[in-house]
């Protein structure tokens, strides 16, 4: 892989190395991943066209597989099982990612903190039912793109919709997830805590997904989420969810295409934050930390497509 071509594909070394390196704007060459045995690198383009950030060279000989994207697109269209795993696998490899550029992210101090508030473990049980006809607002969230009736109908079926008020708590970091939560309407705020400080690092509109890495991998939230507005909410089981996800139907297929596209945008998010950090350590003349940072957000070796020609 070169620094700004197109991606085509993952990378799979069987055994090897291989190191991916970026061009800074002051010249010379940034180490940002060291790639060994078993590693993956190129993941995101089975998901979504991109630009590669980093070069990848070989620096022992190396064996492996390519997985070229449309390829791989049509097999796990056509619910072929190997490509079905690896797609649910792909999630969990996004999902390791996400959580250790969020963890990046909060080592570092940005403009945004504020001291944390004390947050109270939740009981949504007694949470009221919308005042409002709900269900024809579901087609036409970005969540459900592509999705058949039937297949929304399906999703549905297994959540509960709830109306919350500004302020209400959803779950708090280190709570177990056993939910996670669709935006029908309103707002969603999810925050990071550090010590004493805490960080808004999203808010979720209509159509977003919140809570739910942690609700597939059966593994407690490792940040906190509060309606921002007066907010309808699509409150899924998870245990319901993950069967929905690992099924072999095409409602499956879909699932996972809305989860990958939703850890997508959670990685832009997080790349914002980077990259604004980044700006934050130069302009604070901290050399140590804008190579970290920079390290952090060029190793994942992918940058959305449209960015290209303002990058």
């Amino acid at each position: 892989m070169r620094q700004g071509e197109a991606t085509r594909g993952a990378f799979i070394i069987e055994a090897g190395l291989v190191v991916a390196q970026v061009a800074m704007p002051g010249g010379g060459m940034l180490t940002v991943a060291e790639l060994r045995d078993g590693d993956i690198f190129g993941e995101m383009a089975l998901i979504e066209r991109g630009v590669c950030s980093a070069t990848v060279t070989a620096r022992a000989e190396v064996r492996g597989w390519f997985v070229e994207r449309e390829d791989f697109r049509a097999l796990v269209a056509g619910r072929d099982p190997a490509a079905l795993e690896l797609s649910r696998a792909l999630t969990q490899v996004l999902a390791a990612k996400l959580r250790v550029l969020n963890a990046k992210v909060r080592e570092h101090p940005a403009a945004e903190d504020r001291p944390a508030r004390k947050a109270a473990m939740v009981d949504l049980s007694h949470a009221g039912k919308p005042s409002f006809e709900w269900r024809p607002f579901l087609p036409l969230l970005r969540f459900f793109e592509g999705f058949e009736p039937a297949d929304i109908d399906a999703v549905a079926a297994i959540g509960r919709a709830l109306e919350l008020p500004r302020d209400t708590a959803l779950f708090v970091s280190g709570q177990a997830a056993e939910t996670c939560f669709l935006v029908v309407r309103g707002a969603v705020e999810v925050i990071s805590t550090n010590g004493k400080v805490e960080r808004r690092v999203a808010i979720a509109g209509p159509g977003e997904l919140v809570g739910y890495l942690a609700a597939l991998d059966r593994t407690r939230h490792a940040a906190s989420a509060r309606v921002r507005e007066k907010a309808c909410l699509l409150e899924l089981p998870a245990s319901a969810l993950a069967k929905l996800y690992e099924g072999k139907d095409s409602l499956a297929v879909k699932l996972q295409h809305a989860i990958h596209a939703s850890l997508l945008r959670s990685l832009a998010r997080t790349n914002n934050l980077l990259t604004r950090l980044i700006s934050h350590a130069r302009l604070s003349a901290r050399p140590t930390g804008s190579v970290e940072l920079e390290a952090a957000l060029h190793g994942q070796l992918w940058r959305p497509e449209h960015n290209v020609n303002s990058s």
